[in-house]
């Protein structure tokens, strides 16, 4: 029966995780992830999705981590075939509305990593809203081509 159990065990182990979506107050935080980073990379990009299911607008103001020594959110656009990231103090979710954050659009940089990230890989990061206030979650780190939050039509990724 122990090797039985074991083996059971062991194939649990290389199932691949599944994101884990968070609830604060009327916000839910939907299939965090990260994509695995180059050896020596000390840039990353973290991903998710904001359903407010509340009557009124929240704002994501910052998020932290202990994966990177600098977390910003960056707003990604194009201007004809130049690519520009910025940084942006906060992006409004409005009463009964949605953000995704994905490759293509609005994101999370983790900046100057701790390590690199591999897939199978968790990076906490805390949330802070102007009217939730914050909440603690994992993303996943999770190999190119998994299934993602990505923006349709985006063709950029970290």
């Amino acid at each position: 029966m122990l090797p039985l159990l074991a083996a059971a065990c062991l194939a649990g182990a290389a199932m691949p995780s599944l994101a884990v979506d968070y609830t604060l107050q009327d916000l839910r935080i939907v299939h965090p992830y990260a994509r695995p980073t180059p050896p020596g990379a000390r840039t990353g990009g973290a991903y998710f999705t904001v359903r407010n299911a509340g009557k009124a607008a929240d704002r994501l103001t910052r998020v932290a981590s202990p994966a990177a020594r600098v977390v910003e959110i960056h707003s990604m656009t194009m201007d004809g075939t130049l690519m520009k990231m910025r940084p942006v103090a906060g992006i409004d979710i409005q009463g009964g509305g949605e953000l995704a954050l994905g490759s293509g659009g609005y994101h999370v940089m983790l900046i100057d990593l701790a390590r690199p990230l591999v897939a199978g890989d968790k990076v906490p990061l805390t949330l802070a809203f102007e009217r939730a206030g914050t909440v603690d979650i994992i993303a996943d780190v999770e190999p190119a081509g998994a299934r993602g939050a990505a923006v349709p039509g985006a063709g950029h990724g970290h």
